[in-house]
């Protein structure tokens, strides 16, 4: 997510671009969902990600959905609680989505294996 300002609205969206492509990051996955259930808090703002089975498809408003599809992921539940301004609602589903944690990354820092 980039934001950028300026007098003129090309050079805002540029600024926003260049910002955006300096922040990517990668969403650790499991098929088509997100790996577990996380709550993203930006502000006053809070977004609830849940997993979903395939074919479910992406349950969520207009600038969560946006991030979402963005994102590649392709079944997920939401809820956002709080304000419900859109930027803030854009930061608070990327804070979620950068808390989320694969397996391997699990394994790894507890020292175990994990079995389902």
């Amino acid at each position: 997510m980039g934001l950028g300002k300026a007098n003129t609205v090309p050079v805002a969206i540029s600024k926003g671009q260049d910002k955006a492509k300096r922040d990517m990051f990668d969403v650790p996955m499991r098929g088509t969902t997100i790996p577990h259930e996380v709550l993203g808090k930006f502000e006053s703002s809070s977004v609830m990600l849940k997993p979903a089975s395939e074919g479910t498809g992406v349950i969520a408003g207009g600038a969560v959905r946006a991030v979402l599809e963005l994102a590649g992921v392709r079944d997920v539940l939401t809820k956002a609680l709080g304000s419900t301004t859109a930027v803030n609602l854009v930061r608070a589903t990327e804070q979620g989505l950068r808390s989320l944690r694969s397996k391997a990354a699990i394994e790894q820092a507890r020292g175990v294996k994990i079995t389902l």
